[in-house]
């Protein structure tokens, strides 16, 4: 069996013990099936992994005792901040994962013109820590040490107002831009995908007034799901790590 690797949020040092709440106590002994004495490889997101041995497991609590640590930087040289219309049903927790998974560094979830998806309040709150967790979990799976950051919801609007460095792309299909054709960028990309539907051509004319460079993918409609997903494959393979 793969040595699981498990996220917690607490300070890690060599020679400590590190308790772990009842969800990962009973996903490690009832999912996994582990015993005391197993291996398990604690991290926190701020780049670091840790190796430890499962001394204490009931099922409300596990303990770890944290034996050693090493630097694995698995972070692509490419920063990409994934800005996406809310979308509904499980389509928002599919990009989150995979972006989370294909090296992201950042998320923004965006309220747009056309977002059926009505948020607020607790609700709203819920919301975002359940996609931050989807981040967490998807970092647990894919052997990254630094946690995507899931920001707080924005309206576009608002977001567009912010000046944010780097190339910044607008994801549509009014144009015949093709990424080959951009230079690397020196700062990061900032990629705009706009929810079911896509964005509003008022939408799009706002985020090329503020800087943002058309995009389209090829000939064929992509999901909104996809649309991502495929661009930061390409960016990746392109100024990234991949391919």
């Amino acid at each position: 069996m793969r040595v699981p690797r498990l996220y917690t949020a607490q300070p890690l040092k060599i020679n400590t013990l590190v308790h772990l709440g009842k969800d990962t106590s009973r996903y490690l002994g009832s999912v996994l099936r582990m015993s005391e004495g197993q291996s398990v490889v604690l991290f926190n997101g701020q780049g670091g992994e840790f190796q430890g041995e499962l001394v204490h497991l009931t099922k409300n609590q596990a303990t770890v005792s944290v034996l050693q640590s090493e630097y694995e930087d698995r972070e692509s040289p490419l920063k990409v901040h994934l800005v996406i219309g809310i979308s509904r049903g499980e389509r928002m927790d599919w990009v989150i994962q995979k972006a989370t998974e294909l090296g992201v560094s950042e998320i923004t979830p965006v309220f747009t013109e056309r977002t059926e998806v009505k948020l607020s309040g607790p609700r709203l709150e819920k919301k975002q820590n359940h996609w931050q967790q989807i981040a967490i979990s998807a970092c647990e799976q894919s052997h990254r040490n630094i946690v995507p950051t899931v920001h707080g919801c924005s309206t576009l609007s608002s977001w567009l107002e912010h000046n944010l460095k780097g190339l910044k792309i607008v994801l549509h299909h009014r144009t015949d831009q093709k990424l080959c054709a951009m230079d690397k960028p020196n700062q990061g990309v900032v990629l705009l995908v706009g929810p079911e539907g896509g964005l509003s051509d008022h939408e799009i004319n706002l985020a090329e007034n503020q800087g943002y460079n058309p995009l389209m993918l090829g000939p064929r409609v992509l999901r909104t799901e996809t649309a991502p997903l495929a661009a930061i494959s390409i960016m990746q393979s392109l100024w990234g790590d991949m391919g």
